[in-house]
């Protein structure tokens, strides 16, 4: 595509105003201003001849062929020129509705036969992230023609969750007892698992001293324990309406998945075996219970396949179905939302049914748009009006927690940065308390 620079319009009209002139006064030379419009039309034409042609110029996106949600990527889009690129090109870049770029459109220096930009490239919803169009613009050696050159693109980004932030705080969690180096084992004798017998030493405790066996070797023999094993974790998504509005600039749902895969990484780490469940007005993800690190690819498959919903929540369809599924006691972590307590009825009926016979951790994010409502300081009648407003949803909130725990569930109220490490350390504290 070829059209006018603004200095070329300028350069047009500044002949129009004195031909016009000259035309008025003396009718007989109106060919001057004709011939001044063939003039600035022949150095346009000039200035198009003198530039590189525009389907002499290809264009190249460099693009991460998967992103996590929450961790942003990089885009390199690059415009190469047949010989020397001009001083000055114009790049653009447009994606589908998930991604979002930052900047849209920017000036890059031409450097030798290549001008290139760098493209912030933010996910903003998991599945697939398009790369639709590219655009290259440069002006003529003169400055008065611009010469464009669009590209269509299929580049596909598959969007997942951000499994490289799990990692990186599973290996923070894991490194805790891991000084200089050399990774320290700590299971033995934390746990309620028999492990094996072993010469009384000094400093063990005396009730661990098995009599009958010290009586029939002669000498003190003691006990060793272990943390118990093979422990059925199920993580229940709850991915209604609600789940799905954003929180600290992502979707409260996928702030869960990543807190999820976090605990099943450690959880399948520390021998336990792990399934996923999600429900909004039926059960849409349904695996069976997986054993070994190995598994871990499998879940992450799972959770990304998760797709984003505005339909309500059935809380009793289910929670039921998943009672339902469940042949032995189980850790399950419910990760939901509440608008009120009226809403929460059924939530918390139907998390009752499940405290009969397994122990629930039930996650919550803080809401820290209430809170700094509550905590800001008024300055008008209506910050005084959204203070108490706030204060009461916050109120209601703490009286469906006090219901919840009253009733046997183990309560996980943490910000959403610092959700997957709450989580992990109430998962232990459960392990430790020998809840399981």
């Amino acid at each position: 595509m070829i059209y006018p620079t603004p200095r070329a319009i300028l350069l047009v009209a500044l002949g129009a105003a004195p031909s016009l002139i000259l035309s008025l006064l003396a009718p007989s030379f109106w060919v001057a201003g004709l011939a001044w419009l063939l003039a600035a039309a022949g150095l346009i034409i000039v200035d198009v001849l003198l530039s590189p042609a525009a389907n002499s110029v290809e264009l190249e996106l460099q693009a991460p062929r998967a992103l996590g949600v929450g961790r942003d990527g990089q885009a390199i889009l690059s415009a190469v020129f047949p010989g020397a690129a001009p001083r000055q090109v114009e790049l653009a870049l447009a994606a589908g509705e998930r991604l979002s770029l930052q900047p849209r459109r920017q000036t890059a220096v031409g450097v030798g036969s290549r001008a290139r930009a760098s493209v912030k490239v933010k996910p903003l919803r998991r599945g697939e992230g398009r790369f639709e169009e590219a655009w290259a613009r440069w002006r003529g050696p003169l400055g008065l023609a611009f010469i464009q050159r669009s590209k269509k693109l299929d580049e596909v980004a598959a969007i997942t969750p951000d499994v490289q932030s799990v990692k990186d705080e599973a290996l923070r969690l894991f490194a805790r007892d891991a000084p200089f180096g050399a990774k320290v084992q700590l299971d033995t004798g934390e746990g309620a698992e028999f492990h094996a017998l072993k010469e009384y030493q000094t400093g063990m405790d005396l009730r661990s001293v098995d009599w009958k066996q010290s009586a029939r070797h002669g000498k003190l023999i003691g006990r060793e324990y272990r943390t118990e094993r093979n422990h059925h974790i199920i993580l229940a998504l709850d991915t209604g309406r609600l789940m799905c509005a954003p929180l600290a600039g992502a979707p409260r749902i996928d702030r869960a998945i990543n807190a999820a895969l976090l605990l099943a990484f450690v959880s399948l780490k520390l021998g336990d075996r792990v399934g996923l469940y999600a429900f909004d007005a039926k059960p849409r993800v349904a695996s069976g219970v997986t054993a070994g690190a190995q598994s871990f690819p499998l879940l992450q498959r799972l959770a990304a396949s998760i797709d984003y919903t505005a339909e309500e929540t059935n809380f009793t369809l289910g929670l039921s179905t998943l009672l339902g599924r469940l042949d032995r006691r189980s850790l399950v972590v419910v990760f939901t939302d509440f608008a009120d307590p009226t809403s929460a009825e059924l939530m918390i009926e139907n998390v009752g049914r499940l405290m009969r016979t397994h122990h629930v951790l039930f996650v919550a994010f803080r809401d820290e748009e209430l809170e700094s409502l509550v905590a800001a300081e008024p300055e008008s009648p209506e910050d005084v009006s959204r203070a108490v407003v706030a204060g009461t949803l916050l109120q209601q909130r703490e009286l469906v927690f006090g219901r919840l725990t009253r009733m046997g569930a183990q309560i996980v109220d943490a910000p959403a940065d610092r959700m997957g490490t709450a989580l992990v350390n109430a998962y232990l504290d459960a392990k430790r308390r020998d809840l399981l």
